[in-house]
């Protein structure tokens, strides 16, 4: 999915001025500039087994629930804010919710692994989820290799790293679990870097920040998590597009 639109979801919020200049050097085009751990250099080649085996451990075995205040900024000089609660049920299915203030500007999107079921508006789907890898690094989870990846990782007593290589795309993973429990994602096409975002977790195990840069706009979603929940069960409604529940 194109990045191109990945701004145009939230400019429309209540914005105010940024500095320019503030918002170049925080977010640059420079990988140098972006925020968390880099990859260890060289990688081997590696099997599927072991690699599902680590993006297994990142998934959640129960429903959660987890609330969000969040941040957008981008290199035009605007910024919004906006709060909003994401829902993961194992294995694999997601509803993101996200709205401005007094409730301006709802967006939600329903994903099953790397497909998007239905987006609310549905023009802003590739607004709100400009790269599925890049989404579910958001909360805190890894996409699994598929068929076909060329795949490479290298590990430590403290650190996991992977790639996915999709002829002249690239994946990136990096887990740490000192000084702090984190996970980076990158995506690139053809060597161009789509996005990174670095999400760290506190020392529950729980989701405590997530962060995508953008590098080519620039622009940068910030998340900051709070109320996390297990429900006991999750309403058949939650995957009903707004549009058509009861």
């Amino acid at each position: 999915m194109s990045e191109e639109g990945f701004g145009a979801t939230f400019h429309r919020m209540r914005v105010h001025a940024l500095p320019l200049s503030v918002l170049l050097a925080a977010l640059g085009g420079c990988a140098t500039a972006l925020p968390g751990p880099r990859m260890p250099t060289p990688l081997a080649a590696a099997g599927p087994a072991t690699i599902v085996g680590w993006v297994t451990e990142l998934r959640h075995s129960v429903a959660t629930e987890t609330r969000f205040d969040a941040r957008f900024q981008e290199g035009s000089g605007a910024e919004a804010s906006l709060r909003g609660a994401v829902v993961i049920a194992p294995p694999d299915s997601l509803r993101f919710d996200a709205r401005g203030p007094l409730g301006s500007a709802a967006r939600a999107v329903f994903v099953v692994g790397d497909s998007a079921i239905w987006a609310e508006p549905e023009e802003e789907v590739t607004n709100l989820v400009p790269e599925y890898d890049l989404l579910w690094a958001l909360v805190g989870q890894a996409r699994p290799p598929v068929d076909g990846d060329e795949l490479f990782a290298q590990s430590s007593a403290t650190v996991r790293a992977w790639r996915y290589v999709r002829g002249v795309d690239t994946v990136n993973y990096l887990l740490t679990t000192t000084p702090k429990h984190s996970l980076v994602a990158e995506v690139r096409r053809g060597g161009t870097l789509i996005g990174r975002v670095f999400t760290t977790f506190g020392a529950d195990g729980r989701l405590a920040k997530a962060q995508l840069d953008v590098p080519s706009r620039p622009a940068r979603l910030t998340l900051t998590f709070r109320n996390h929940r297990t429900p006991d069960s999750l309403p058949a409604s939650l995957w009903i597009r707004p549009d058509d529940a009861p």
